[in-house]
């Protein structure tokens, strides 16, 4: 009943008007910052969270709602691109302040979307920038800060795109949301398959790129208890 209630529930937004959201998570400095993305996320309809590089991340701020949301791993931009725009018919969004960047408040999508948003120190990089379709901005009104956090930005985007795209309400109970059952997994159930040729590619991947080329900084003395590795992409 758990597993059929999350189908439902990743399968209504793509019911209704056939609009779906992904999250594309490249380069991201602060590892945490996934797990309060996935609950964001799963508080706006998006379908899939995309992890471009290194497979592990923190669950910290996430309060389970990864157990509600679809996980792909790619290895490569390139990779993700081509499946975003081919296998799913995609815009790649950059959420980023550019010259030609679109306040998000105009509502500027055109299909169902990916939105790709930038490290939380540098913003997107030109290698990121090139894949974008186009780029939309969040407008400040205040004099305080030059940029929002990485998950508060998103979670302004989502929620814009959201009711852009039409997505229905959850239905509420009392003062709060009502949660679906929480699924049981199967081993890697949701999640990309790894081969013995991939985990061995993944390993060349990590000795010979540098941690600012990676999908996240290395932490030193980081345990991997700490992370969802092994609960999210299984063996």
């Amino acid at each position: 009943m758990g597993d059929q209630e999350q189908d439902q529930n990743q399968n209504q937004n793509q019911n209704h008007g056939g609009f779906e959201s992904y999250v594309l998570i490249h380069n991201i400095a602060k590892r945490h910052n996934v797990g309060t993305l996935a609950r964001s996320a799963t508080a706006f309809g998006v379908s899939e969270l995309i992890l471009v590089g290194r497979r592990d991340f923190n669950a910290f701020g996430s309060h389970g709602s990864t157990s509600h949301i679809r996980f792909r791993h790619f290895y490569s931009l390139s990779d993700a691109r081509v499946f975003l725009k081919e296998e799913k018919d995609c815009d790649i969004c950059g959420v980023e302040i550019t010259d030609s960047a679109t306040a998000v408040s105009s509502h500027p999508f055109r299909r169902s979307t990916a939105f790709l948003l930038g490290n939380e120190g540098s913003g997107l990089s030109a290698k990121e920038c090139e894949v974008c379709d186009y780029f939309v901005y969040i407008p400040q009104y205040g004099c305080g800060t030059a940029s929002l956090n990485v998950t508060v930005a998103a979670s302004i985007i989502l929620h814009h795109f959201a009711v852009w795209a039409g997505f229905p309400e959850r239905t509420r109970d009392g003062n709060k949301f009502v949660v679906a059952e929480r699924p049981v997994h199967k081993v890697g159930r949701n999640f990309c398959t790894e081969t013995a040729e991939a985990v061995t590619e993944e390993r060349k991947l990590k000795r010979e790129n540098d941690a600012k080329n990676g999908f996240f900084e290395e932490i030193e003395g980081s345990d991997s208890s700490n992370n969802l590795l092994g609960a999210v992409f299984g063996d």
